[in-house]
């Protein structure tokens, strides 16, 4: 289960003999407890937004005046909530200030990120194999760049990349084989490492492609891909 700690930081107490929370980081993150976490800038520098009749409101400032504010969170992965209330409790804050302990929505919990992205991973290759362009196309974010040297020549940014799967598809049948496949991944962004073997009319070619994925709505995208072919790294080892 996946836990967000807010850090209430709280400036009338003084924090001059507060223990570093450096070794809290490194301790939690050694066990994997600790997935993703960041101070945040001062109060002064928050902005609060509203909407009322459909004018925006905004206020320089934080939602609440009080002495207590959100000085940082830590996302945790805890096997219960008492693993979580004990782990905020060593957080050095929560000495002069205090430690929400909040669960995430169970919605994280039906679909786990890394299973999101090897779906994504699997769907594309199910769209190549139907020769379905747009099927292909809606895997990647509109602002995706993607690079490419996977047939001997380059080719850079999504419309080049769309020009070249267009010209593949329309010329025949493809088989993308995932040979290896590794993910690694967090709340909002992934990457992916593969070996990828395509086949199409002319040739079999095997590319070394590294991915990366973003949360975009409710759905992983690829927003980065960098695709090499094996045959083309060799060459560049030896010029």
């Amino acid at each position: 289960m996946k836990y967000m700690l807010l850090v209430c930081g709280d400036d009338t107490n003084d924090a001059s003999g507060m223990a570093p929370v450096e070794p809290w980081v490194e301790e939690l993150g050694d066990r994997n407890v600790r997935l993703h976490g960041h101070r945040l800038a001062l109060p002064s520098e928050a902005v609060t937004v509203r909407v009322r009749g459909g004018e925006v409101l905004r206020t320089d400032g934080p939602f609440a005046e009080t002495k207590e504010y959100v000085a940082g969170y830590d996302i945790l992965e805890c096997d219960s909530l008492e693993e979580a209330v004990e782990a905020a409790a060593r957080h050095p804050v929560a000495t002069i200030g205090a430690m929400e302990v909040r669960p995430f929505w169970p919605m994280w919990e039906a679909e786990d990120p890394e299973t999101a992205i090897r779906d994504l991973d699997a769907e594309l290759t199910e769209a190549l194999r139907e020769r379905d362009l747009d099927r292909v196309l809606a895997c990647y974010a509109p602002d995706a760049e993607v690079f490419h040297l996977a047939d001997g020549h380059e080719r850079q940014g999504l419309d080049a990349h769309r020009k070249a799967l267009q010209d593949l598809l329309t010329a025949g049948p493809v088989v993308r084989e995932v040979l290896d496949l590794r993910v690694h991944v967090d709340e909002s962004i992934g990457f992916a490492h593969a070996l990828v073997r395509l086949t199409d009319t002319r040739l079999t070619r095997t590319l070394r492609v590294t991915t990366g994925y973003r949360d975009i709505g409710l759905r992983r995208l690829i927003t980065h891909e960098h695709a090499v072919s094996l045959k083309d790294l060799r060459d560049m080892k030896e010029a």
